[in-house]
């Protein structure tokens, strides 16, 4: 099977009538997944859900969410209930008659009158190999228990979290320079086309959907920022796969000890060398290449740090004025 393409038939939808969808998502991923529908010959979007606005930024300053963003650019009605079960948005939302509701990335659990408003059912673009990864962070921890590969999975929704029969899917491998942003990206992408590629086939019926096996069943919890917190005494390949998986948020830290107090210092870019030993957190060598600090087992090369305070830099040019002998 090709990389990266999806497993599901295309085709074109008959150009009359227009197939009326409501999108629901929320943020830059949800918003690809819109834009490409909402460019789908055959097919109308009557309207979009979103998250509200929420404060952003040193000011605070409401911030409309990227999906709302799009919406609003294409001229599509936008609505952005505080809750999915706000019986006000549920009678909109039969007012708009949808014959399909697509959902990326909402933020909340469809309640179960909702789903049971188009005709053809809510359909969720889900940013794993379903059943591995059902929930929050799919994306994150897929590269942090080093799987091997990901995916996109289009599911079409019932009551439970993520546990709703399969209509299509889209793999794709992982590799050693993956980032929670890298692998982001693509499965936006990837979600957007097998979308728009299996709609067709799913409404006329050539598309049937799968239960979901009840074997490998993961769940991807919420990222914390302390998920970001690096403990040395862990191998290094573990840390160095979340150092990968958490980037660009919450990043990895660890702490600096000093006279003054410790002081936390982001580590932004690292290379794993398993072949340095060494009481864990200690640094076994820095300069030109980069600090060398032991783990569990193996070590972590920091390439790229960022002081508390201060501005992002090589780890060549922190040792020029720190002389660290050992992190926490």
């Amino acid at each position: 099977m090709d990389h990266d393409r999806p497993t599901s038939p295309g085709g074109n939808l008959p150009a009359r009538p227009p197939l009326r969808v409501v999108f629901m998502g929320t943020p830059a991923l949800a918003r690809t997944v819109l834009a490409a529908l909402a460019s789908t010959p055959g097919i109308d979007v009557v309207g979009v859900a979103a998250q509200p606005d929420k404060p952003a930024g040193r000011s605070l300053q409401l911030t409309p969410p990227p999906v709302k963003l799009e919406a609003l650019e294409r001229g599509i009605p936008v609505f952005q209930p505080a809750k999915a079960r706000d019986p006000e948005f549920l009678a909109r939302l039969k007012e708009l008659a949808p014959d399909l509701v697509a959902v990326a990335a909402y933020g909340q659990i469809l309640p179960a009158a909702m789903l049971a408003v188009p005709r053809h059912g809510c359909l969720n673009v889900h940013t794993s190999l379903l059943p591995r990864w059902r929930g929050a962070a799919p994306i994150q921890w897929t590269i942090a228990e080093g799987d091997a590969e990901s995916g996109v999975s289009l599911m079409l929704m019932d009551a439970g979290l993520d546990t709703g029969p399969v209509i299509a899917e889209a793999r794709t491998p992982i590799t050693d320079e993956d980032t929670g942003q890298s692998l982001h990206d693509r499965l936006a992408e990837m979600g957007a086309r097998l979308l728009v590629d299996s709609i067709p086939g799913y409404v006329a019926g050539s598309l049937v959907p799968v239960p979901q096996p009840a074997d490998g069943v993961t769940y991807a919890r919420k990222i914390t920022r302390e998920d970001g917190r690096l403990d040395f005494t862990q191998p290094a390949r573990r840390l160095w796969l979340r150092s990968r998986a958490f980037w660009p948020w919450p990043g990895t830290f660890c702490q600096l000890p000093a006279e003054s107090g410790p002081r936390l210092l982001k580590v932004h870019r690292v290379a794993l060398d398993e072949s340095v030993s060494g009481e864990p957190g200690t640094v076994t060598s820095a300069g030109r290449e980069g600090i060398v600090v032991a783990c569990g087992t193996g070590g972590l090369r920091f390439l790229e740090v960022q002081p508390e305070g201060g501005k992002r830099m090589t780890a060549e040019q922190f040792v020029a004025g720190n002389r660290p002998a050992r992190f926490a």
